[in-house]
């Protein structure tokens, strides 16, 4: 299996399933993964050019992954309709149009129907070109570690195993609990193959301690591990940069998620930009930011 940092992009566009994660797992921690609203679109240039996606912000700064958030709003159960990259009839069609393999969030907590994380919606995406399903909880949506590791089990058994499931909580939403190693590590034993795991500085009580014993237990469970940063410090100044990423290669994560909560459903390119330099060094990040137009047979 290939690294993931040694892809181009038309090799990435057809990444998925557990290909995806193997992949990540080979390239030791330095996999980049954004998270995005694709209705909307964060550079609105000229219209006579149409603007830029958030997606392909997302590519040309050095994300290897692409996660589409509130897929209601881009997906209507058999069409995607996208901010600047217009209508699919495939999620196929979008990771080959932007050269990268796309994720969407499904979530067992209050949320509309098509988010929702039932074993039909899931078929479904996966159906569509849907290259990995990250099973979370956006804010406000009640949804328990249990409740993810519960979600995780019955996609597990009702998709196979050769489908992406990475699962997990990035904060709270909503529900005031405890997000230790245990119950971290407890999602990849119900099914998941990459567990979410708040990187330390993102959410109150998960030191370097915690999120470090979570990740050695998640990956004696089989799972890879997912350092996330969803509480809006993805539009923080990017001072914070060496410290949250630093911190993610000390605990051990095999990727880097970084959020969608700066302005207009993305991250601050910058910001990302500056975390794969840190993760990666130039070299790893300039290739894959350098590799975006280069097609090969």
């Amino acid at each position: 299996m290939s690294r993931i940092l040694d892809l181009d992009s038309s090799q990435l566009a057809t990444l998925r399933g557990r290909e995806l994660t193997a992949s990540v797992a080979q390239s030791e921690g330095r996999a980049v993964v954004a998270e995005v609203w694709a209705n909307m679109s964060m550079l609105m240039s000229a219209h006579e050019t149409g603007g830029v996606s958030n997606i392909e912000v997302a590519a040309a700064f050095g994300a290897d992954i692409v996660i589409i958030n509130a897929v209601e709003t881009v997906f209507d159960g058999s069409r995607w309709n996208l901010a600047v990259l217009g209508s699919h009839d495939s999620v196929t069609g979008i990771a080959d149009a932007v050269g990268r393999p796309i994720g969407v969030n499904i979530e067992p907590g209050r949320v509309p129907e098509l988010r929702k994380a039932t074993v039909e919606n899931a078929k479904r995406l996966v159906d569509q070109g849907v290259a990995l399903l990250c099973v979370t909880a956006n804010p406000a949506t009640g949804a328990t570690l249990e409740d993810i590791a519960r979600t995780s089990e019955e996609l597990r058994n009702g998709l196979g195993d050769d489908v992406a499931i990475w699962s997990g909580k990035m904060h709270m939403a909503g529900r005031i609990e405890v997000l230790d190693a245990a119950r971290m590590a407890a999602v990849a034993e119900a099914g998941a193959d990459g567990v979410l795991v708040p990187l330390p500085g993102t959410v109150p009580g998960v030191t370097r301690e915690i999120a470090a014993d979570a990740v050695r237990r998640i990956h004696a469970a089989g799972a890879i591990a997912m350092g996330t940063i969803g509480t809006s410090q993805e539009g923080s100044h990017r001072n914070l940069v060496p410290q949250l990423a630093l911190n993610a290669k000390e605990i051990g994560v095999d990727a880097h998620h970084i959020g969608d909560a700066y302005v207009s459903g993305s991250m601050d390119p910058e910001f990302l930009y500056d975390y794969s330099v840190a993760i990666r060094g130039r070299r790893h990040t300039w290739h894959r930011m350098g590799r975006n137009t280069r097609k090969r047979g």
